[in-house]
């Protein structure tokens, strides 16, 4: 339960940006069940190396309590939340910059400070 809140469970993933495969800041990797390879705005999301933090993992670090509320939480998730990841996320890709990124990555930690 602390791992997660404290997003200590994200740690492995550190692995994954050394070998290259993620970077510090991009779009979250979606569950693929969830992804429209044939849609132009999950063309644009994806066209940039997924992040172990992003714009849209700090607008949503509290989704599973939302999730948890909902009647039925994969509807919730497919109806609400991914819709506006996916506008963030694109919007990432067509954006992105250094000073983006690290603007990205100060609030992350201030979300880790508290």
């Amino acid at each position: 339960m602390h791992l997660r809140r404290h997003r200590l469970d994200e740690l492995p993933q550190l692995f994954n940006v050394f070998q290259g495969d993620m970077s510090f800041v991009g779009p979250r990797p979606e569950v693929p069940e969830y992804v429209d390879l044939e849609s132009p705005l999950w063309q644009t999301a994806l066209s940039v190396r997924p992040g172990i933090t992003g714009p849209d993992a700090l607008a949503f670090r509290d989704e599973g309590k939302a999730l948890s509320q909902a009647e039925n939480a994969d509807a919730h998730y497919r109806e609400h939340i991914l819709p506006s990841k996916l506008a963030m996320q694109a919007k990432y890709a067509e954006q992105r910059s250094l000073v983006g990124d690290l603007m990205v990555l100060f609030r992350t930690l201030g979300v880790f400070r508290g």
